[in-house]
Parts: structure tokens; C-alpha cells; sequence
């Protein structure tokens, strides 16, 4: 097939190697109508081993991180990773063995694994990509460059997500707080229904689902990791026997904890602390007990319930928050006694 020159002014100019019969310009130009592969087709042709080569051993590269990746994720969650580092760890954490710590690990390191191997797919294809310019004689210098000034630009002008990007890492790799978690973020407190590279989402008590970017968290209170508080505090009259209050107290949690509901979730038996405070309505017990992540609160309407009634039954005197209501024929309510 012959090349016919195109009229001047009508179509852009053709490489002067498009009218040399039987080079790689030609036979490319005819099959793609494309100026820069034409021009570059001696190139391609060869530095074609160079370039194959390139993108092989960037494959290659490729596959054996996410290999490796994949090997030390498996590691994590079979418990491999985590038995070895437990073995120096302070006593306290060597028995975070449980299910749900396990889940918890699992679920971190498939995260963290799967945000690994896609940054280390973007370098190495990057770095082939620019080799493969080099092979094509394209200056890299210059790429590079404006790369950089772009990505300083782009740095910039997205502090919030990088620092947002950033900060879910850390968390994810410090295991601040998982799935399922009760914490305080510093003014919301609720649980913990999604964790993201750039959002954390969590439903209060109400209800309402908060969407809390992770660059913003300045400090995390977990209730939900290693053990969990219940802690009762119990008002008392002034008039009261204090003694006899906290041995009523101690024996009626002591046996409310060994009842099947909330049994399974102590861990340690209950330590009556005492008074804690003296008010100007009364005196204030307080007891404490370690049960099992976020159980805390269960517990503690449970002993606060069987407390009352024990109270109740034994007569104990209660402070009393607000004046009696005075009936309105009594000749003090004539007066405005009581009256604010």
C-alpha cells in the first residue's frame, strides 16, 4: 500500500520516515495513524527485550511483596505473629487470647494488608513506568520534577486528607480501638461500627450514627479493651450506719455476681471501697468490679438494682434531693413555706 503525502494545510505534517517503504514507521503509521508511536517505532522494536524485561521483573517484584504481604497477614491472624510478641508483653495482656480479641486482630490485619499491598503496587508500577520512559528516550528528569512540585501542590492543598490518611493508619497499626468498641472521642462516646483509612463511624446511645474524621481525634478513651470497670456508687442519709451499709452492700453483691445473667462476666471478686465522698445531701459508697470488655455497664445496672432493694428491705435511710411536698391546705403552705 502506497503512502500518499496528505495536501499541505489540510492535515498535520507526517514523520518524513512515513514515506520510507518497509521501516518499522511506515508498517506502525499504517497500522495506528499514531504520529508518536511511528516516530518511536525503531525504538520500541529495539529496546523491545529491554522493555519486556522491565515489565517482568516489575511483575515479578510485584508479586513476591504481596506475597510476602500476604504470608505475614496470615501469620497475624493465625496467631503466630501475635503468640510471639505476647511472649514479651507484660502479664496483663498475655491473656487477650479470646475470640473476640482474635476476630479483632484478624480483622486489623486484613486492613492493614490490603492498604500495604496496594501503595506497594502503585511504587513498583510507578518505578516501571518510568523505567520503560527512559528505554524510549524520554527525559525522566523533568517528569520527576513536575511530579514533585505536584505533588508538594497537591500535599498542600489536601493537608486535612493526607493527615486524616495518616492517622487511620496509626490507628489500625497501634490498635487504638476496633469494631464493636465503646469509646470517647472527646465528646462523642458510643460504639464503633466501621473504622476507615479517613473515618471512624460510631452510633451513640441514642442512636445517632457520628461520622468522626480520624485526623480530628485528639485522644480515644477505650472501654471495651483488656478489662472493663463496673463501679457502683451507692447515696446514703447522713443518719446512716455506714458500717452496716457497706456489709449489706458487700454481701448483696457478692451474691448477685454469682448468678448465671452476669456470672460468666467477672473476672474478679467485687472490692467495696468505702465511703468516696461526703455531700451535703449524704454520704456516697462506692464498689468496684473487673468484668469482661464493655460488660461494665450491664453489670452495674444489675448490682445497682439488687443494692435498692436490699436497702429497701433493710430499712437503710436514703438522702433525700429536694424538700418534702407540702400540702396545699397546711397552714405553712399559707405562709409560702417551701415556696421557691
Amino acid at each position: 500500500m502506497d503512502i500518499i503525502p496528505a495536501p499541505p494545510g489540510l492535515l498535520p505534517m507526517q514523520p518524513s520516515c512515513v514515506n520510507e517503504p518497509g521501516t518499522w514507521c511506515a508498517s506502525f503509521y499504517r497500522w495506528t495513524n499514531n504520529d508518536f508511536l511511528a516516530t518511536s517505532a525503531d525504538a520500541i522494536m529495539s529496546k523491545g527485550s529491554a522493555i519486556v524485561l522491565i515489565i517482568i521483573v516489575a511483575l515479578a517484584v510485584r508479586w513476591l511483596i504481596h506475597r510476602a504481604i500476604t504470608r505475614l497477614i496470615e501469620g497475624a491472624t493465625n496467631g503466630r505473629v501475635s503468640r510471639a510478641l505476647l511472649r514479651r508483653a507484660p502479664a496483663r495482656l498475655r491473656g487477650a487470647g479470646t475470640p473476640a480479641a482474635s476476630q479483632r486482630r484478624t480483622q486489623r490485619a486484613r486492613t492493614i494488608g490490603s492498604v500495604l499491598r496496594s501503595i506497594t503496587s502503585a511504587v513498583v508500577l510507578l518505578v516501571a513506568a518510568t523505567m520503560v520512559l527512559g528505554e524510549f528516550g524520554v527525559a525522566v528528569g523533568p517528569i520527576l520534577a513536575s511530579a514533585g512540585i505536584v505533588g508538594v501542590a497537591v500535599g498542600f492543598g489536601a493537608q486535612n486528607l493526607v493527615r486524616d490518611f495518616l492517622s487511620g493508619m496509626f490507628m489500625l497499626l497501634e490498635d487504638q480501638y476496633g469494631v464493636g468498641d465503646v469509646v470517647d472521642l472527646g465528646g462523642i462516646s458510643g460504639t464503633v461500627e466501621a473504622i476507615g483509612l479517613r473515618i471512624t463511624t460510631m452510633r451513640d446511645i441514642k442512636g445517632t450514627v457520628w461520622y468522626v474524621r480520624n485526623g480530628e481525634i485528639l485522644r480515644v478513651g477505650n472501654m471495651s479493651q483488656g478489662y472493663a470497670v463496673a463501679v457502683v456508687d451507692v447515696p446514703l442519709a447522713h443518719t446512716a450506719d455506714t458500717a452496716q451499709a457497706t456489709e449489706l452492700a458487700a454481701r448483696t453483691v457478692t451474691e448477685r455476681l454469682q448468678q448465671e445473667d452476669v456470672a460468666d462476666d467477672v473476672l474478679e471478686p467485687p472490692q467495696v471501697l468505702g465511703v468516696d465522698k461526703v455531700t451535703t445531701e449524704g454520704v456516697v459508697l462506692r464498689l468496684t468490679v473487673r468484668v469482661n470488655p464493655g460488660q461494665q455497664f450491664a453489670v452495674q445496672r444489675a448490682l445497682n438494682a439488687a443494692i435498692t432493694d436490699a436497702f429497701d428491705e433493710a430499712g437503710v435511710p436514703r438522702p433525700l434531693s429536694h424538700l418534702p411536698m407540702l400540702d396545699p391546705q397546711s397552714p405553712a403552705a399559707d405562709k409560702g413555706v417551701g415556696k421557691g
